[in-house]
């Protein structure tokens, strides 16, 4: 037996702040894959909701509780907001500087980092990545005021909707959470890369799959290959496991690949792998 004991020393924990906002365009094939910094992020209020219980009665008494699909949604707060969430926010831009509302709402990732503290390390003990699928953002309205002599910047806010995506044997999901206290650190800074990109490699949003194989050891180091031109129109497209090849948004198959002017081919790990840190996975290509 134990005895239980409050406050201790090093136990008062507390959560706080947010930053590294960072917004993920998905792929025709909803892979994230392009991530834009999201600059004066202020707050990120996640609403988890559903689950709620419907009574069932048999034999006059309560038999059991059935309980309602659970959902998750967010407010987004910010002072501002990258160029490429316009597109995520009902606005198209058919020219440089001129933008159309009312359009077509397509969905998008976020991540973020909240920190984590106690009595002894203060704000400084760890922190946690929030990472979020399936996101579309309803209309806000704008508050634009005179300055006067108390002025303040307008504050944007969004209501965030998401759809779940799989996650292997579990049930579809909209959010991860990662406790940076609770992981391998290799595994961490692994996932990091991903997050906000290195030298060689721009920064993409895992899906859920692929963040709990890497948490799990059970990922793969791949290096890509270089895909082989000749000069003028052909791409060939290697044949490689744990790497996925795409122009622009458009999936690649392997073999060869006609191009009708200047191509950037960009590489990608699949579920259960990885490119280690300074490799090299676009390459430009002339059309002659």
């Amino acid at each position: 037996m134990s005895i239980l004991y409050w406050d201790q020393l090093g136990e008062r924990f507390f959560e706080t702040g947010v930053d590294k906002g960072v917004l993920y365009l998905p792929n025709v094939n909803g892979v994230y894959t392009d991530g834009v910094a999201w600059n004066g992020l202020t707050s990120v209020t996640e609403s988890p909701s559903g689950a709620e219980p419907t009574p069932m009665y048999a034999d006059n008494v309560k038999y059991l509780n059935m309980y309602s699909v659970e959902e998750f949604s967010a407010t987004i707060e910010a002072y501002t907001f990258p160029d490429e969430f316009a597109q995520f926010d009902g606005m198209a831009t058919p020219t440089s500087g001129v933008t159309v509302g009312q359009q077509t709402r397509s969905k998008f990732g976020l991540s973020y980092r909240t920190r984590m503290g106690n009595d002894i390390s203060g704000d400084e003990l760890g922190y946690k990545l929030h990472l979020i699928y399936g996101c579309q953002a309803s209309p806000s309205e704008r508050a634009y005021n005179t300055v006067n002599d108390s002025p303040e910047a307008i504050t944007f806010s969004w209501s965030i909707a998401t759809t779940p995506v799989s996650v292997g044997m579990l049930k579809p999901t909209s959010i991860l959470t990662i406790d940076s206290t609770k992981v391998n650190s290799s595994a961490l800074s692994t996932l990091e890369d991903f997050l906000y990109g290195t030298a060689g490699t721009d920064p993409s949003l895992p899906l859920p799959d692929a963040v709990i194989a890497l948490f799990s050891g059970e990922t793969s180091s791949v290096t890509p290959q270089v895909p082989s031109f000749n000069g003028s129109t052909i791409i060939t497209i290697p044949d490689q496991a744990g790497v996925t090849y795409y122009d622009g948004l458009t999936a690649l198959s392997d073999g060869a690949y006609t191009i009708t002017e200047n191509t950037i081919i960009t590489a990608r790990p699949n579920a259960g792998y990885y490119f280690p840190a300074n490799v090299d996975d676009d390459w430009l290509y002339i059309w002659d």
